[in-house]
């Protein structure tokens, strides 16, 4: 059994930075197919960024060049950060695991795919 905790999200001014973190635990991030999900008004969670156990990121397009997704193996944990950071990026952020180790491409961004999950820790940008 994967425990996940977030911590790290607040509210900041268009522009700013967040670093969002998922310490793990019953499980190491080395062996586990990882990614951070939002939840704004939508009714499903949307994937944000993922990474795989070979070490392949994926990111959502509306992400792509402010986000970074990463481990820290040593720690356990996995890492959001997020620049840039626009009104529109204003969610519920889950940290999310799958047993799966070699999720496909496709896979890693749907959140049907993933079995663990966290609280959930809110993040809201103003403009």
């Amino acid at each position: 059994q994967v425990q996940l905790v977030e911590s790290g999200g607040g509210s900041v001014q268009a522009g700013g930075s967040l670093r969002l973190s998922c310490k793990a635990s019953g499980n190491t991030v080395t062996r586990l197919s990882m990614g951070w999900f939002r939840q704004g008004t939508a009714k499903e969670r949307a994937g944000v960024a993922a990474i795989r156990r070979s070490g392949g990121l994926t990111y959502a397009e509306s992400v792509k060049g402010r986000f970074t997704i990463s481990k820290d193996n040593a720690g356990n944990t996995l890492y959001l950060q997020m620049n840039s950071l626009k009104p529109e990026d204003s969610a519920m952020y889950y940290c999310a695991a799958s047993n799966n180790a070699w999720m496909a491409a496709m896979e890693v961004l749907n959140y049907r795919f993933y079995g663990y999950w966290g609280q959930g820790t809110q993040v809201t940008v103003s403009s």
